[in-house]
């Protein structure tokens, strides 16, 4: 059973609604058939419920359509209908991952809107716990891309090892492993003991003989090498006019990280380098993951020479009644994935008139097909692997 180039047309732009798997389409260009696949929404190598589906023609990939919403939340809506501080824990399911980023960001952005100061103990801390939680992300993020090539599950369990540690600082400080809910508009919700800040130095003078080991087990195997370099390139331009951040634009050749632009929180007291790819295909995008490991063992180390006592909350700080003047600000923050903003717009009560999310997650995720045509099948598993998204931050 065929379609015509009218019909194909009409069928991309229906709303997601899938063809039968494995349906014949005409190739409005060349005229001959093609095979469109769902490949979701519940593939593995999605990493959530996520959906593409994508035109064949052999294996050859001629068209991808990303297609969410399966997880919407609300969460938005959700952040006018409550008080500011209510949203915090909310903001810890975006990248349920990487949840005392996602705290930083929308910390940043009240603070922004009223002005308020964060003691000097605070701003290490946001740090501190910034740092612990790209170095997991990235540990991550590359044991599941090696996974998704088909590899033995070695790898992943290697990061897994590692990121246990982390979790279990993670829940020492703040009570919980990953919805964390940890920071506060004006510092952090409470302070570590000296004995936790041990065991983070224990934790990062760990990591450089994993990060060797990690390399010497992963950077030169053929395999990987042959699967990945040249595979998925996304070019400097297109990346930056479709808004690409993190290290998938980083990647591509383009110097950017906006702990070096806004120099946000203490970033402009350490010294570190912003790592760049030559190629921007899955290969560079793999490698950069682990050369921004190796740069936030660097902060930590530097950071962790010497913590400031004091508060680790502005006494001015409101909690009750906390109602902004009528204004807007915009917070952002370089998290693991990327450029993690929030919007603001009060009105003077205690609810935000307008809440919006900027996540990096989505963003990248929108120069897919761009990424995967004329690549295989089994590629395109590979390529969204590289981009590294997660499903929270999506679908909102």
């Amino acid at each position: 059973m065929t379609l015509s180039a009218a019909e194909f047309g009409a069928r991309q732009h229906a709303g997601g609604k899938a063809l039968p798997e494995g349906r014949m389409v005409i190739d409005p260009e060349s005229g001959g058939d093609l095979l469109e696949v769902s490949m979701g929404p519940h593939h593995p190598s999605t990493h959530g419920v996520f959906r593409m589906d994508v035109a064949l023609d052999g294996e050859r990939i001629v068209r991808l359509k990303p297609v969410f919403g399966y997880l919407h939340r609300n969460h938005e809506k959700l952040g006018e209908e409550h008080s500011y501080l209510a949203s915090m824990p909310y903001t810890d399911r975006l990248d349920y991952i990487c949840s005392l980023t996602n705290n930083w960001a929308y910390a940043l952005a009240v603070e922004k809107l009223v002005g308020q100061e964060v003691p000097e103990r605070a701003e290490y801390l946001r740090l501190i716990v910034g740092e612990l939680t790209r170095m997991q992300n990235h540990i991550l993020s590359v044991g599941f891309l090696i996974q998704d090539m088909g590899a033995s599950g070695t790898p992943l369990m290697y990061g897994f090892r590692e990121r246990e540690k982390i979790l279990d600082l993670f829940e020492a400080l703040t009570g919980s492993r990953m919805m964390c809910n940890y920071m506060r508009f004006g510092g952090c919700r409470v302070d570590a003991t000296p004995e936790w800040l041990d065991g983070v130095r224990k934790v990062v003078a760990g990591m450089p003989a994993f990060a060797d080991e990690f390399e010497r087990l992963l950077c030169t195997n053929e395999i990987l090498m042959a699967r990945t370099q040249g595979v998925g390139v996304l070019r400097p331009e297109l990346a930056v006019s479709a808004g690409v951040t993190g290290p998938a634009l980083r990647a591509s050749g383009v110097n950017y990280d906006i702990r070096k632009v806004d120099r946000y929180g203490i970033y402009d007291r350490f010294d570190f380098k912003v790592p760049l790819g030559e190629h921007g295909d899955v290969y560079d995008r793999f490698m950069i993951r682990l050369l921004e490991l190796r740069q936030s063992i660097r902060i930590l180390e530097q950071a962790l020479k010497d913590v400031p006592g004091g508060p680790v909350m502005d006494p001015k700080a409101k909690i009750r009644n906390f109602r902004p003047k009528p204004g807007e600000a915009y917070g952002r923050i370089e998290a693991p994935k990327g450029e993690l903003g929030f919007y603001l717009i009060s009105d003077g009560t205690g609810n935000p008139y307008r809440y919006r999310v900027r996540p990096p997650s989505f963003v990248n995720l929108t120069v897919l097909e761009d990424m995967c045509l004329g690549y295989s099948v089994a590629d395109v598993v590979l390529i969204l692997g590289s981009i590294d998204i997660v499903l929270g931050e999506v679908d909102r």
